[in-house]
């Protein structure tokens, strides 16, 4: 799975809007996606025409015996799911360890669809 991620700007354009930086994107080894889905009220107007809507993605990334704070995932950084590019939605969710097992967790974030 590959994170996009772009660099501080190195200035404006003419036009002022500012210049894209350079390209600091990485990959991430072992994560698991399972589709995202948004199921419509039981007997509501929605439900006549689909019964299940997907919405995105959920990623698990798996993080060996490391911090959430030592995955470098920002909300502002964009990712390649199934060769989809989508927005990371919201802050990603460290799992932490087990109760049970002390086993370290996984970190999870939402992706959804670029448009526009």
């Amino acid at each position: 799975m590959r994170i996009v991620r772009s660099g501080a700007s190195p200035g404006r354009d003419g036009r002022g809007h500012p210049l894209p930086g350079p390209d600091e994107s990485f990959d991430l080894q072992g994560c698991v996606v399972t589709p995202r889905a948004e199921t419509p009220q039981v007997g509501g107007p929605e439900q006549q025409g689909r019964d299940t809507v997907i919405v995105g993605w959920t990623v698990y990334v798996p993080v060996n015996q490391a911090a959430a704070s030592s995955l470098p995932l920002r909300t502002t950084d964009q990712v390649m799911v199934r060769g989809v590019k989508c927005d990371i939605t919201g802050e990603p969710g460290d799992w932490g360890r087990s109760p049970f097992t002390g086993t370290r967790g996984v970190i999870q974030f939402a992706a959804d669809r670029v448009t526009g």
